[in-house]
C-alpha cells in the first residue's frame, strides 16, 4: 500500500539488500530477534485494524535516511501524547476494501459503507487537527508536511451525514417523508382493523392471546384451533402442537398489502439517494484514497508512539564517528525480569568476542543488540537509558540456536554453515553480523580454526561483527587481532550463578567444571577432568581470573568516588536548601500578615458603607467623609504595597531556587524545580487550575485547594496569573507557575461502587436489554457501568435490538452523558450491527 506523499515515501522500510540476500535469510533474522512480538506490539495499540495490520507486516528501514525521518514522526508523536491534550480516541473504520468499488461505474454503496466512509473521514481529520495543534505548520519538519499534504474531505463527509446520522441511521429527508407519512396512515388503519378483532370481547374469547403476531412480515392473528371457521381469511402457519392457527384475516390482508408496497416504495427510494450520495463520493475518489492511504500511515506512527511511551524508552542517537553504545538496556520482552546491560564498541573496534559460562546471559546479550539495532531502524524508542547510540546498518543478520533440520537432512554444524554461508555474501561494511556459538557443534580444533577463517574473513570486509564462543583460542585471537577486543559476562565463583553483566577488554572462562559439579556430576568424575586440565591452560585461567579482580576492584574504586562526589553535593545543596526553608518561613509569616491586611481592608470597605448612610441620615458633612475615604484609600494603598513586596520576594525565592537546582541537580527522587514527574499515573489526565482544584503549591509543595484567582496581582508582571491558594490554615498567593495541579481523587465515584458491590449483580461482558422498557433498561445499564467500573472492565456489549429503535436512542443518550464512557459504537455486522453497541470505559 501506497501512502500520501507527505510521509516519507518507504515509510514501510525495506528488506536487506534485497537484490542480494535471500529472503528466507532475512525472515529468518526478524524471526530469530523476535522482531514480529514487537511490531505485534505497537499494532495492539493501534486504533485501525488496517493500521495494525500494516504494522505487522512492516520491516525495518535500511536506506541511510530513513530511520532518522521515521524517528522524527515517532517523536513528535510522542510529545503531542505526552503534551496532555486529550487524542481522539474513536476506532478507525476499515475502508480500504471500499474504495476500488467507487470505481465501478453506477455503483451503489450500502447504508453501512456509506457511515463506515463517514465516520474515517470525521475521526481521520479529527486525528490530522489533533496533530496539528502541536505546532506543526506546513513544512515544518516531516510531521507538519505530511499534514499539509493530506487532502481535505471534509465537504464530503459533511455532504455523507446529511444524508445519515452520526449514529448510521438515515435522516428523514424530504424524499421519505410522504412514503413514511403514507406507512403511518396505513399502519394505524392496519392497527384499528386489528384491534376490532381483539378489543371486541367475543373476539378475544376465540384468540390464544389479544396481541397480534408478525408473520412473513405480515401482522396476524393467534386463533384458538377450535375456532377457525369463525375467522376468514388467510393462514400463515400451525403451531407445533396444533393448538393456535395464525390468520390474516380479510380485511386486514389488503392493508397488509399496501404497507408492504409502501415499505418496497420506501426501500428503492433510499436505495436511490445511496446510489446517487455513491457518485458524488466517487467523483471524490482520488482525494479520498489519498486521505486513506495519509491517515493510516499517520495511526500506524501513533501506535508506534504509544509502545514508546509505554515501554519508556529513548531514541537512539547516531554517533558521528559509527559508534555502538547501550546504556542499561533492557530486552523488551523480559519486562522486569531483564537485567540491564552495558555494551559499548568504538573505533576502531569492529568485532567483539563474547566468551564465558553457559546460562550467562550471551546470547540474550547477543538478541539484544541485534533487536535494539532493528527496533531503531524502524522509527521505535528503546528500553535503555539515555546515551545510547546505534548506527544505521545497511542489513542485520544474525545466526543463533540450534538450526538442525531433518526435513533438509542438515545436522546443527551444516545448519550453521548453510546460514553463515549466506551472511558472509551478503554483509558490507554497513552491517551488523551478530553469531552465536561460532564453530560448535563439531571437532573443537577445526571448528576453531573454521571460526577464526570466519573472522578473518568478516574483518576483512570491514563488516561490524559479535560473536559468543567458547573456544579458547578465539581468546586469545582477540588480544591479537587488530580492530578485535574480547568481552565476558560476568560470573559470580562464590555462588557460581551469572550477574548477566558484560565486561569490556576481559576473556570469560567457560567455568564448565564448577557448573558440571553444582548441577550433580559425582566428584570423582570431576577431579578427573581437573587433572586432565593441561598446564598452560591452567596458566591462562588463573591470568584471566587475575585480569578479572583488577577489573573489580578498578570498577569498585570508581563506584566508591561517585558516590562520595554524589553525597559532597547533596551535603552542598541541603545546606543552601536550609536558608531558602528560612526564607520561606519568612515569607509565609508575610503572607499571613497580608491576609490579615486585606481582611482589615474588607471591614473598613463595610464600615464605610455605614458611615456614607450616615451622612446621608445624619449631621456628618462632606470634610468629615471625604476624611474616611482618604483613610481606607492610604489602607489599600498600604496593602497593595505589601502585596507587591510578596510578590518580589516570592520571585526571588524562586530564581534561587532554580539557580541551585541547575548548579547540583535534582536530589533524590527530584527532577527539578518542580519535583519532576507527570503528576500521576501514566496515561492519568491532570486538570488544569482552577478554583475547588487540589494543587501543590510553592517550593515546598504544600497540598492545598484554589480558593480563586486574585485577579487584582494577576495584573501585575508579565501577564501571569495569580491565584489565592488555601493550606491549611493559611490563604496565600501562588504564581501560576509555582502550582502543581494534583489529579482528581478517584473516591469519587467510590460509595456508588460499594453500594453495587453489595447489593448489585457482577459486571458481564454482555448485557442484553431486550424486552425492557427504557426506564428499567437504562437502569440496569447505570448498574452495569458501575459494576464494570468496580471489576476493572473496560469495555463490554448491551444488546438493545433494532425495533422502533427507542430503546436504541436512548441507550445511547445515557452513554453520551456519562462520565464515565470514553466511547460507544455499533457492533460489525456478524455481532450484531444496529442491534449491539460496544461500549468503552475511561
Amino acid at each position: 500500500m501506497k501512502v500520501s506523499s507527505g510521509l516519507p515515501a518507504n515509510w514501510r522500510g525495506t528488506s536487506m539488500a534485497a537484490d542480494r540476500v535471500p529472503a528466507n535469510l532475512t525472515g529468518k533474522t526478524l524471526r530469530l530477534l523476535d522482531y514480529g512480538e514487537i511490531m505485534g506490539a505497537a499494532a495492539e495499540r493501534a486504533q485501525s485494524e488496517e493500521a495494525a495490520a500494516e504494522l505487522r507486516a512492516e520491516g525495518p528501514r535500511f536506506d541511510p535516511a530513513g530511520p532518522g525521518e521515521i524517528k522524527t514522526l515517532v517523536a513528535a508523536v510522542l510529545d503531542r501524547i505526552n503534551s496532555g491534550d486529550e487524542e481522539p480516541r474513536g476506532s478507525l473504520p476499515a475502508i480500504g476494501p471500499l474504495l476500488p468499488k467507487l470505481a465501478v461505474e453506477g455503483a451503489g454503496l450500502g447504508l453501512e459503507e456509506v457511515w463506515a466512509l463517514g465516520l474515517f473521514i470525521d475521526r481521520g481529520e479529527a486525528l490530522a487537527l489533533w496533530l496539528g495543534k502541536g505546532g506543526q505548520s506546513p513544512g515544518g519538519g516531516p510531521l507538519g508536511d505530511a499534514l499539509s499534504r493530506l487532502p481535505g474531505c471534509g465537504a464530503l463527509g459533511r455532504e455523507i451525514f446529511r444524508v445519515i446520522d452520526r449514529e448510521g441511521q438515515l435522516r428523514d429527508l424530504p424524499e421519505f417523508r410522504a412514503i413514511k407519512k403514507r406507512i403511518r396512515s396505513l399502519t394505524a388503519e392496519l392497527e384499528a382493523a386489528v384491534a376490532r378483532y381483539t378489543g371486541n370481547e367475543e373476539s378475544r374469547k376465540m384468540l390464544q392471546s389479544p396481541v397480534p403476531t408478525q408473520r412473513d412480515g405480515r401482522m396476524t392473528l393467534a386463533v384458538k384451533a377450535n375456532f377457525r371457521g369463525r375467522f376468514r381469511g388467510i393462514v400463515h402457519e400451525v403451531s407445533a402442537t396444533g393448538q393456535t392457527i395464525f390468520v390474516e384475516p380479510e380485511e386486514v390482508v389488503e392493508r397488509n398489502n399496501d404497507i408492504l408496497i409502501e415499505n418496497r416504495r420506501l426501500a428503492a427510494e433510499i436505495r436511490r439517494v445511496l446510489r446517487e450520495l455513491t457518485g458524488r463520493i466517487a467523483e471524490r475518489r482520488e482525494a479520498l484514497g489519498e486521505l486513506h492511504r495519509g491517515i493510516i500511515a499517520l495511526e500506524c506512527i501513533r501506535a508506534k508512539a504509544r509502545y514508546c511511551r509505554d515501554i519508556q524508552g529513548v531514541f537512539a542517537h547516531e554517533c558521528e564517528s559509527g559508534g555502538l553504545i547501550l546504556k542499561q538496556a533492557r530486552h523488551p520482552l523480559l519486562g522486569a525480569a531483564a537485567v540491564p546491560i552495558d555494551f559499548e564498541m568504538a573505533a576502531p573496534v569492529r568485532t567483539v568476542i563474547i566468551t564465558g559460562p553457559n546460562t550467562g546471559g550471551k546470547t540474550v546479550a547477543l538478541k539484544t543488540l541485534g533487536l535494539f539495532a532493528l527496533m531503531n531502524q524502524s522509527g521505535l524508542a528503546l528500553p535503555a537509558a539515555e546515551g545510547t547510540a546505534l548506527p544505521v546498518f545497511d542489513g542485520v543478520y544474525a545466526d543463533i540456536g540450534d538450526e538442525q533440520s531433518i526435513s533438509q537432512s542438515l545436522s546443527t554444524f551444516s545448519a550453521h554453515m548453510t546460514n553463515i554461508a549466506g551472511i558472509a555474501g551478503a554483509a558490507t561494511e554497513r552491517s551488523l553480523v551478530l553469531l552465536d556459538e561460532l564453530g560448535s557443534g563439531t571437532d573443537p580444533e577445526e571448528g576453531s580454526a573454521i571460526a577464526m577463517a570466519i573472522l578473518d574473513y568478516l574483518i576483512e570486509k570491514k563488516v561490524r561483527l559479535i560473536t559468543t564462543t567458547h573456544h579458547g583460542i578465539l581468546k586469545n585471537y582477540g588480544y591479537t587481532r587488530q580492530g578485535a577486543e574480547n568481552a565476558s559476562v560476568e560470573f559470580d565463583g562464590r555462588t557460581l550463578s551469572p550477574t548477566y553483566r558484560i565486561v569490556m577488554g576481559v576473556p570469560g572462562e567457560s567455568r564448565a567444571l564448577d557448573i558440571a559439579a553444582r548441577n550433580g556430576l559425582p566428584p570423582e568424575i570431576i577431579a578427573k577432568a581437573r587433572s586432565c586440565l593441561d598446564e598452560e591452560r591452567s596458566d591462562v585461567s588463573a591470568l584471566i581470573r587475575g585480569l578479572r579482580e583488577k577489573r573489580r576492584e578498578l570498577d569498585s574504586a570508581a563506584e566508591k568516588g561517585r558516590a562520595e562526589e554524589t553525597k559532597l553535593r547533596d551535603e552542598r545543596r541541603r545546606s543552601d536548601l536550609r536558608e531558602l526553608r528560612l526564607r520561606q518561613k519568612e515569607l509565609e509569616i508575610k503572607a499571613g500578615a497580608v491576609g490579615n491586611l486585606r481582611q482589615l481592608l474588607g471591614e473598613s470597605r463595610k464600615k464605610l458603607e455605614n458611615l456614607v448612610r450616615e451622612i446621608r441620615e445624619g449631621e456628618l458633612d462632606r470634610e468629615k467623609t471625604a476624611g474616611v475615604k482618604e483613610f481606607l484609600g492610604g489602607l489599600a494603598r498600604t496593602v497593595d504595597a505589601e502585596d507587591a513586596a510578596l510578590e518580589t520576594e516570592t520571585r526571588l525565592l524562586a530564581e534561587e531556587r532554580r539557580r541551585i537546582e541547575a548548579l547540583y541537580g535534582g536530589g533524590p527522587g527530584q527532577s527539578g524545580p518542580a519535583g519532576g514527574g507527570s503528576g500521576g499515573k501514566s496515561g492519568e489526565k491532570t486538570p488544569a487550575l482552577a478554583p475547588g482544584v487540589e494543587v501543590l503549591a510553592g517550593e515546598h509543595r504544600r497540598r492545598g485547594r484554589i480558593i480563586r484567582q486574585d485577579r487584582k496581582a494577576s495584573g501585575k508582571g508579565a501577564g501571569e496569573k495569580v491565584w489565592l491558594v488555601e493550606t491549611g490554615s493559611l490563604k496565600m498567593a501562588f504564581s501560576e507557575k509555582d502550582l502543581r495541579p494534583l489529579p482528581p481523587s478517584p473516591e469519587g465515584r467510590k460509595p456508588q461502587i460499594a453500594a453495587a458491590e453489595v447489593s448489585g449483580p457482577p459486571a458481564q461482558f454482555e448485557i442484553s436489554l431486550r424486552g425492557r422498557r427504557l426506564e428499567e433498561a437504562l437502569e440496569q445499564l447505570r448498574r452495569q457501568i458501575d459494576a464494570a467500573l468496580l471489576a476493572g472492565l473496560k469495555t463490554f456489549s448491551v444488546v438493545h435490538g433494532k425495533g422502533e429503535g427507542i430503546l436504541q436512542r436512548g441507550v445511547h443518550e445515557y452513554l453520551k452523558k456519562d462520565p464515565a464512557v470514553a466511547d460507544y459504537y455499533f457492533s460489525r455486522p456478524e455481532l450484531g450491527g444496529f442491534g449491539r453497541t460496544e461500549v468503552v470505559l475511561k
